[in-house]
């Protein structure tokens, strides 16, 4: 019996993708770190990305990056330390993303006590005000890299910068030579090479691909370009990859014909939300079994054009089937899925795997 509700996976197109990536990148000296957070380090996932070689496994979950230490590549911690993880870091990474100098030295005395080395990276915020030392705090960038180098189980291997993810900074010629201008600076400061300079994330591989990043750019992080072939920078799919990788299936357990509008007075659904209802007659309307706990209904893309998102629940999500259908339930609908919904139904652990 098939699994409902299921993402069906298309090994063959990931695995294109994959390629095509590290054709852009390898040619350009820039080493991969492939992120395996939105699908959660999935086993037969990670296994395809090893077959096909990568500089460095990235996760921001340590969970994930443990599950992943049998294959013996680099694991890479994406999100800055809490400094209460500081042990756990150092056992499941072999480097990590750092911005605070109270962390490192966490990181440092249990590297130490581990008798483990660890790498730091340091990350730099070039205008996006996510994480790291802003670039223009020379002070504090330089203070920061030393007491990584005060600490013997430490190396300060680069610098690193984060863009598009909160203030939608686009990457560019300019933000990106901030950060390499601030790696320059730091290797004279302290005699260090700092050969790892991580310009971003998928956002950065357009411009890259395109010979319109400055040189001096050493690695990227990949997870979107990789699963849905996005140029995140551009909000579109790159030429050469798929986009259409991963597509949820939901069973039907609900088709009836019934008005559009509800009756009576309406306050808040279940969200705390006040939803406007649009009346358009009485229509089919099918529910399937997923829900909020699943998936973000609202961005959710129908692969028959008939059907429309009305809304959803935790576990019930409604379609609008038109003023006729052959629906019938126990059918299944498809939809194609964006970043959003492939992260949140490879977390849920209601949703199952099809792999093609």
């Amino acid at each position: 019996m098939t699994a409902n509700p299921r993402l069906i996976i298309d090994k063959t197109k990931l695995r294109h993708n994959l390629r095509a990536i590290k054709g852009m990148l390898k040619p350009r000296g820039i080493s991969l770190a492939l992120v395996t957070k939105v699908f959660c380090a999935d086993a037969p996932l990670v296994g395809l990305v090893v077959e096909e070689g990568v500089d460095y496994l990235a996760d921001s979950r340590l969970e994930n990056l443990s599950a992943v230490a049998e294959f013996g590549i680099p694991r890479l911690l994406l999100r800055v330390a809490m400094p209460s993880e500081a042990d756990l870091v150092v056992e499941h990474s072999e480097l990590s993303l750092q911005s605070e100098i109270s962390t490192i030295r966490r990181l440092g005395e249990a590297a130490e006590k581990r008798g483990k080395k660890h790498s730091v990276v340091l990350m730099v915020d070039v205008g996006d005000l996510r994480e790291g030392v802003f670039f223009r705090n020379r002070d504090l960038l330089l203070e920061t890299a030393r007491t990584v180098m005060a600490y013997p189980w430490l190396q300060l291997l680069g610098v690193g910068v984060n863009l598009t993810c909160y203030g939608a900074v686009i990457p560019d010629e300019h933000n990106l030579g901030e950060l390499i201008a601030a790696a320059q600076w730091l290797r004279q400061q302290t005699g260090l090479p700092l050969p790892f300079v991580s310009g971003g994330n998928s956002s950065s591989l357009g411009l890259v691909h395109s010979g319109g990043a400055p040189a001096g750019i050493t690695n990227l992080r990949i997870g979107e370009a990789f699963v849905l072939g996005n140029d995140t920078a551009k909000c579109e799919v790159m030429e050469g990859l798929y986009g259409d990788a991963f597509t949820l299936s939901a069973e039907l357990v609900e088709v009836q014909y019934k008005p559009s509008l509800p009756l009576g007075t309406s306050g808040a659904n279940a969200f705390g939300e006040k939803v406007q209802y649009e009346d358009i007659g009485e229509h089919w309307r099918g529910i399937l079994a997923i829900g909020r706990q699943d998936t973000i209904a609202e961005n959710l893309c129908p692969l028959d054009d008939n059907v429309r998102i009305l809304g959803a629940s935790s576990d019930h999500l409604l379609v609008d089937l038109g003023p006729s259908t052959s629906y019938k339930v126990g059918q299944e609908l498809q939809f194609t899925v964006d970043y959003g919904n492939l992260l949140r139904a490879y977390t849920s652990r209601y949703v199952a795997k099809e792999y093609l």
